[in-house]
Formats: structure tokens, C-alpha cells, sequence
């Protein structure tokens, strides 16, 4: 894990464009979230949408580990974070619509 996080923070050539992938994919999760909470509505959200954007974060965080472990692999995380806390938040917020 130490060796995991003294190689975090190496930056190698391509992950720029990586990391520009997840900065822009990541800016909209804050506001969704927001969206979600502040509304407490959930109408047009998919979880099943969600569940596979989160495993697609974990099957990039999983590569970053065993490929090319950069900086880039705590974009994975912060956005991972994001994601399932709309995630969490659809579900709480679906099962209060289902029981009213």
C-alpha cells in the first residue's frame, strides 16, 4: 500500500488525458448529488445506470493498481465517492416514493 502511494503520485504521459477524463466526468457528480438531496426526488434516476458507472470506476481503480499506478488512481476514488453517495441517496430517497 505504501508502494501504491509513492507511485501515486508519478505522473506518466498518458494519464494526463485520463485525468482530464475524470476531472470533467467528475465536476457534474457535486451537483447531481445536490440536486438529488435538495429535491429528495429521485424521478429519471437510474440505479442501474449508477451501479455500472461505479463499477466502471472500480474496474479503472483496479487497473491503475495492477497497471500504472499514478496520482490519477484518487480521481477514481473521489469520483467512486460521488457516485455512490447518489447512489445511496437514490435509494433512500426511491424507497420513500415507493411507500408514500
Amino acid at each position: 500500500m505504501i508502494e501504491l502511494l509513492i507511485q501515486s503520485f508519478q505522473i506518466q504521459s498518458m494519464s494526463i488525458f485520463e485525468a482530464i477524463m475524470l476531472i470533467c466526468f467528475g465536476a457534474s457528480w457535486p451537483f447531481a448529488v445536490m440536486k438529488t438531496y435538495k429535491t429528495k426526488s429521485v424521478k429519471g434516476k437510474s440505479r442501474l445506470f449508477l451501479i455500472l458507472i461505479i463499477l466502471g470506476y472500480i474496474a479503472g481503480m483496479i487497473n491503475k493498481i495492477l497497471n500504472s499506478p499514478d496520482i490519477v488512481f484518487w480521481l477514481y476514488v473521489i469520483n467512486l465517492m460521488l457516485v455512490s453517495a447518489d447512489f445511496c441517496l437514490c435509494i433512500k430517497y426511491r424507497n420513500r416514493e415507493e411507500n408514500k
